[in-house]
């Protein structure tokens, strides 16, 4: 169950509101290659564990996208309305990987909603998201992310 869970007539009214952080999830060098097989990039640093192990990183990073990605599972965790007929993932803003996540680091996400707008038929939210990375000072990503929820 989400940490919010607002019916649409109270969305509008939500900008700035701190939807707090998700529980943390670990990245498995499973979920690096099935991402790997899934878009066909196969670099080094992702899939080859020995040679990763005396890359720049000491270890395989997970995809940049991956991690992008896992904002839906981690949305999920934070945040839903209810009395809509079609809730839609509308885009990206302002996205930047600033900090690579070996295997086996574990990750979460925080989020604020940072704009709610009326759009034809319903409302768009912009929602500041940061993948952090336990123990480390620096996110992994940091992007705006853009749903539209229509009743």
């Amino acid at each position: 169950m989400p940490n919010l869970v607002v019916d649409f007539d109270k969305l509008l009214t939500l900008a700035g509101t701190d939807l707090g952080a998700t529980d943390y999830r670990e990245i498995t060098q499973e979920q690096i290659n099935k991402f790997a097989d899934a878009t066909g990039d196969d670099q080094w640093i992702h899939v080859d564990v020995e040679r990763a192990k005396e890359g720049p990183f000491g270890a395989p990073i997970a995809h940049g996208f991956l991690t992008l990605s896992l904002i839906i599972p981690f949305w999920g965790e934070l945040f839903d309305v209810e009395g809509v007929t079609t809730k839609v993932n509308y885009g990206l803003d302002k996205v930047r990987f600033t900090a690579p996540v070996k295997v086996g680091s574990r990750i979460r996400m925080r989020a604020t909603i940072a704009e709610v707008t009326e759009v034809k038929g319903g409302a768009q939210i912009k929602v500041s998201n940061t993948i952090e990375i336990e123990g480390q000072e620096r996110p992994a990503v940091v992007a705006e992310f853009l749903a539209r929820f229509y009743k």
